[in-house]
């Protein structure tokens, strides 16, 4: 049955228009997104039967173009499509923790965070340069290192601070394994570093840890 037989309150486009987008599942998002199914499916049944292929939607907004585009439904146009909407999403996360925005939503830094480190296969260590309101200066790929580790370097670290004259540092690295749980290496790599910008007074605000499900925060476990 096409979706337009379906009820009006069943149809995903007038159930988001009724109750706002957060109301619909993952399948019902995608498949407005889609737009369209395949011969004998609709873009409903298209969208479950896509993210059972790639495992959930995570994996999907992940997914390489050649292995997204061999999906039967799906092509380089879909491909393209999703991709833009992902950079807008994090350039939207940008934005809003930008230079005139104090910086005072942790849940807000976590989904910046996470959408800028989650999706790379190795690791990388980066940080966010604060002035002494704690407001967003800049955003830094510092380090990129392997699959398990990332060798960070406090004085290019120091560099970089010098660079923006920032007051305080909120640094992040993400786990490829998916695992957020800071190792003990990550634990000392961190003391290292605040005791280096203690003698420059400047201040380290968190360390986050980014996983598959999962941002950890240094602070919130009280290990700064």
């Amino acid at each position: 049955m096409a979706i337009t037989d379906w009820p009006v309150a069943d149809r995903p486009r007038e159930k988001l228009l009724a109750s706002g987008a957060n109301h619909l599942t993952d399948t019902e998002l995608l498949a407005i997104f889609l737009r369209t199914g395949t011969p004998g499916k609709s873009a409903v049944d298209l969208s479950r039967d896509v993210l059972q292929h790639f495992g959930g939607l995570r994996h999907l907004l992940d997914a390489e173009k050649r292995d997204f585009c061999a999906v039967p439904g799906l092509g380089e146009a879909k491909f393209a499509q999703l991709q833009a909407v992902t950079e807008l999403t994090r350039r939207y996360l940008k934005e809003t923790l930008s230079r005139e925005t104090a910086l005072t939503s942790p849940d807000l830094t976590r989904d910046y965070l996470r959408s800028q480190l989650r999706h790379y296969p190795y690791e990388v260590f980066a940080t966010l340069f604060l002035d002494n309101q704690h407001r967003v200066i800049s955003f830094e790929k510092l380090f990129r290192g392997t699959i398990n580790s990332a060798s960070v370097y406090p004085r290019e670290v120091i560099r970089q601070i010098m660079k923006y004259n920032a007051a305080a540092v909120i640094f992040v690295h993400n786990h490829p394994s998916g695992v957020a749980e800071p190792s003990l290496t990550d634990r000392e790599l961190t003391d290292t570093l605040v005791k280096a910008l203690k003698l420059l007074d400047v201040r380290v605000l968190d360390h986050f840890v980014v996983g598959d499900d999962e941002v950890v925060s240094f602070a919130e476990r009280g290990w700064i």
